[in-house]
Formats: structure tokens, sequence, C-alpha cells
């Protein structure tokens, strides 16, 4: 149900290993929070929700410092804020998951690598029709960005890229 699972291990420092996390359908806020700042976290659990609500991923891995690998995140139709933040502040994330969202709503992708300045390769992102800031911030901070992704959207909506790559100060290619 609503927030169940929200801010479970939140600050379990000591936490290097998930349990598994086998729902498919998601509800509003059910991960959020849930292993934030859990800095020893090095695996995270498989993902396999394909239907998702709104903030249901919201900071789920924030602030977990030892995370190098992110889950695979299959959804194709995003809500709001469904990954807002959620890997944000994680400085050791070196891969990012493949996002093959094509439908998507306001602010799903907001702060979602926010300060992961490890990452040196961002995910495609195939969305041609974009949400009010989904987009916003995703890649702020990555220090390490060398390649930006092609945007291929042709219908955008409010601040849906704004400040997406700023303070990536190492980005080498920007996108058409």
């Amino acid at each position: 149900s609503e927030s169940c699972y929200s801010s479970m291990f939140s600050r379990c420092t000591s936490l290097v290993n998930a349990p598994e996390l086998p729902a498919t359908t998601l509800s509003n806020s059910c991960y959020s929070s849930m292993f934030s700042h859990c800095t020893s976290l090095v695996n995270a659990p498989e993902l396999p929700a394909t239907t998702l609500s709104a903030h249901c991923y919201n900071s789920m891995f924030s602030g977990c410092t030892s995370l190098v690998n992110a889950p695979e995140l299959p959804a194709t139709t995003l809500s709001n804020s469904c990954y807002n933040g959620m890997f944000y502040g994680c400085t050791s994330l070196v891969n990012a998951p493949e996002l093959p969202a094509t439908t998507l709503s306001s602010y799903c992708y907001n702060d979602m690598f926010y300060g992961c300045a490890s990452l040196v390769n961002a995910p495609e992102l195939p969305a041609t029709t974009l949400s009010e800031s989904c987009y916003s911030y995703m890649f702020y901070g990555c220090t390490s960005l060398v390649n930006a992704p092609e945007l291929p959207a042709t219908t955008l909506s409010e601040s849906c890229y704004s400040s997406m790559f700023n303070r990536c100060t190492s980005l080498v290619n920007a996108p058409k």
C-alpha cells in the first residue's frame, strides 16, 4: 500500500546488501527513501516493476555513496516523480541503468543522478514527447560525465531540460 516501505532502511550505514523486492506493480511512495544514506550499500536489489505510481522510487538510493551499479529499470511508462532523486549523491555510481521509457510524466527523472560524480556515460533517453521538468537537474554535478545522450524529443514542455547538465565540468560532447 501507499508508502509501505518508505524510509525502511534509511541511514542503516552498515547495510551492504538489500533484500529482494519482487513487486511488479508499485503504489505511491512505496519505496521512497527506502535505502537513503545507506553509505555501505554496494549491491542494489533487482527492481522488476513495470507499473509505477507517483514517487514510488523517489530518493530510494540517495546518498548511497558505495553503490557502483544501478539496477535495471524496465518500466516504459513513468508516473510523476517516480525516479526523482533516485541516485542523488551516489558519488561512486559508475554505471547508470538503461532508461527505456517513452511515456514520461512530470518530474519523473528530476535529480535522478544529481551529484553522481563518478558517472562517465549517460543512458540513452528515447522519449520524443516530454513532460514538465522531466529531465531537470538529471545530471547536475556529474563532474565525470563526458558524453551526453542524444535528445530526440520533438515535443517539449516547461522546464523539461532545465539545468540538466549544469556543473558537468568534464562534458566534451553535447547533444545536438
